[in-house]
């Protein structure tokens, strides 16, 4: 398969060498396989000759107009994680190449795939709209409120929705590359990922913080703060709206609108937080933890670890 990868000013670095060291590793390696799938045609495509990256470095591209050609178009992030910089990028005129381009390559029924901040330039580009998509877990907020014809599930790692593939934050363009490989040779992509010692990473919830996104909005950042005091027993949204000075209406609508979920799971997520920093920093048992937490029974924060972060509660207490 021939793929573009995109170069533009500002781009990811190590996002960019990301994609193409797994894709080139995927190339090196397919000789071991006895049946090995066709090798990946990469090149590195560009507005101009040269092109200067997030980090100050110069890379020399082939002409945005190659990828016309290619039977998959990759856009790494931009270097920017301030929300309000990124949208006046994504949004502004010196992005308006990358959107004709990607549009352009769906036009033309060519798949596109990116990851972190990259996504909001394919969402910018109108591809997502009506698709699955999923992105940097920290900007998740901002991106569900600019783009609300996009079903975000920032959970997810990685995500392939009608030809379009996003992947989650920063070295998430390794899951990207993965994913890549994996549509050509799925035992190829397993190879390439031990010797990059990459574990399969299918969900972003073992690594968001639940106060960060909290604090996009006020009302959220507020709710949080009452959760933490009141997170050792049980926890009444109606009395957390009521403490608020809120109506319970006001406040389910709004941490769906902010967070894209509800009150109830929030309290949950805060709480395997809590509970998988317990696991990691002290030697108390699970049952202690689990009351510590507002749960009677160690069985029911057992359940929830492994729904949330992938892991049991010996893997997280061994990290």
């Amino acid at each position: 398969m021939d793929v573009a990868v995109l170069v533009y000013d500002g781009v990811f670095d190590s996002g960019l060498s990301a994609v193409l060291d797994v894709i080139e590793g995927a190339n090196a390696m397919r000789g071991e396989l006895p049946q090995p799938p066709p090798a990946w045609q990469v090149t590195t495509v560009g507005f101009r000759r040269r092109i200067r990256t997030g980090a100050g470095h110069v890379v020399t591209t082939a002409p945005a107009a190659r990828a016309e050609g290619a039977g998959l178009l990759i856009v790494p992030a931009l270097a920017e994680r301030r929300p309000e910089a990124l949208l006046d990028h994504v949004g502004g005129p010196d992005s308006a190449a990358v959107r004709r381009l990607v549009s352009d390559a769906r036009d033309r029924g060519t798949p596109v795939a990116s990851a972190c901040t990259g996504t909001f330039l394919l969402a910018e580009s109108g591809v997502l709209d009506g698709r699955r998509a999923t992105t940097s877990w920290w900007l998740a907020p901002v991106f569900r409120k600019r783009y609300p014809a996009v079903t975000l599930d920032e959970t997810r790692m990685v995500t392939t929705s009608d030809g379009v593939t996003t992947a989650g934050a920063a070295f998430g363009h390794v899951d990207l590359a993965l994913a890549v490989v994996r549509m050509g040779s799925p035992v190829l992509a397993d190879l390439v990922a031990r010797y990059l010692v990459v574990d399969e990473r299918p969900s972003q919830s073992a690594y968001t913080i639940p106060s960060a996104l909290a604090q996009s909005d006020p009302v959220v950042a507020a709710f949080e703060r009452w959760v933490r005091v009141h997170l050792d027993g049980p926890v009444n949204v109606a009395e957390a709206a009521h403490s608020l000075g809120v109506s319970e209406r006001t406040l389910q609508r709004t941490v769906r609108r902010v967070l894209g979920t509800s009150p109830v799971r929030f309290v949950q997520d805060l709480r395997v937080e809590r509970a998988s920093h317990l696991l990691r920093t002290t030697d108390l048992s699970l049952d202690s933890i689990a009351r510590k937490v507002g749960y009677e029974h160690a069985n029911t924060l057992r359940i929830l670890l492994r729904e949330r972060t992938g892991s049991t509660a010996a893997t997280l207490r061994g990290r």
